[in-house]
């Protein structure tokens, strides 16, 4: 790319304050809307949908519950529904029809304190088997649930009894190419990140990346492992190759200083899962790209297969707020497209261009 208008450019379209502290958002899939969860200043909780119309976007309908949410998922739900699980201070798990209203359409106290991190997988038509939500909490533990079972989780991940309890701030699914194999990943405040095998109820793998682990998310969650992205507290983030496992030195990774302060979140596009936008606490949004090194893996001196790290190469990055940028989310359907909320109590839907020139 020789020149800076051949580069992806990230144009701020619509830009909304609110009367709120918002800590996630979600494109609704299938439409031009987009749900937004936070907290009021009374303390309770506040989930709102908005729609793209015209250059603004207007609000459609607003739930206010008792307990501030946290996050929330539509990974889970099928295309039709597109019902949402929502994770709260409280450590409750929820899932809401958007159209309906009314109260929650299944709820299970998760966790003893508040979930921090939720994901979905089976739904939308984006990976095999059943449809499950995973939770990640400050109580130590990562859950796994099923919609269509109540009160009881299908697999719970906790520390050891006379083990320290970390606060676990990040889950992601992936590995969910068939109906059997599905992994959780999991980051700590302390810079563990584990890799869960849920089909045999094993750690797979684990790691520590020296700080706090804020945001894990693999490149696709219906492939074969391919790549996972960590990002940290100190500005650095980590991308492991998922593909070669070595019996002791694990995946091979490569590591870049991103930004100068937390790494909030990373997400990576959709229609291209080489490339990734991350968002950091200085209020900028950075577009990656990474690039595979000529082979992927190769024998060390025993003969054993590890693998190789390729490159990561900045495409673009852009200062958008003040504030850290604490979610963001692009739009399943059209490439470019995406929403990001920052703690300055705004909501932003941006367009990044020329995607299909990277």
């Amino acid at each position: 790319m020789s020149t800076p208008f051949e580069k992806p450019q990230i144009i701020s379209h619509i830009q909304k304050s609110l009367n709120y502290t918002i800590f996630d958002c979600k494109w609704i899939p299938c439409s031009a809307k987009f749900v937004c969860v936070g907290n009021l200043a009374c303390g309770t909780g506040v989930l709102q949908v908005y729609q793209v119309q015209r250059g603004e976007v207007q609000l459609l309908r607003e739930i206010e519950k008792a307990k501030p949410f946290k996050c929330g998922t539509f990974g889970a739900s099928s295309l039709q529904q597109r019902h949402i699980a929502t994770g709260d201070f409280d450590g409750n798990l929820n899932i809401w029809d958007l159209e309906a209203g009314g109260g929650p359409l299944y709820a299970v106290k998760a966790h003893q304190e508040i979930i921090n991190s939720l994901d979905g997988v089976g739904g939308l038509g984006v990976g095999d088997g059943a449809p499950e939500i995973a939770t990640g909490s400050r109580d130590g533990t990562v859950k796994v649930w099923d919609p269509r079972q109540k009160d009881a989780p299908v697999a719970n991940m906790e520390p050891v009894a006379g083990e320290a309890k970390r606060d676990c701030w990040t889950v992601a699914f992936g590995h969910a190419f068939n109906a059997q194999d599905r992994c959780v990943c999991a980051g700590y405040d302390n810079g563990d990140i584990k890799l869960f095998d849920l089909r045999n109820m094993s750690v797979r793998w684990e790691t520590n990346i020296k700080n706090g682990v804020c945001c894990v998310e693999f490149d696709r969650k219906d492939i074969n492992m391919n790549k996972l992205v960590a990002t940290s507290l100190e500005g650095t983030f980590h991308v492991f190759d998922m593909r070669t496992q070595h019996p002791t030195k694990g995946f091979a990774s490569v590591s870049e200083k991103g930004h100068k302060s937390t790494i909030w979140q990373v997400r990576h596009l959709p229609q291209n899962r080489d490339v990734f936008m991350t968002a950091g606490g200085a209020g900028n949004l950075h577009l990656w790209k990474y690039d595979y090194p000529a082979q992927r893996s190769k024998d060390d001196s025993e003969g054993v297969a590890m693998g190789v790290a390729g490159t990561v190469n900045l495409l673009q990055n852009v200062t958008l707020s003040t504030q850290p940028i604490a979610s963001l989310d692009w739009s399943p359907d059209k490439q470019g497209l995406c929403v990001c909320s920052a703690f300055d109590q705004s909501v932003r839907v941006l367009i990044v261009t020329k995607l299909n020139c990277v």
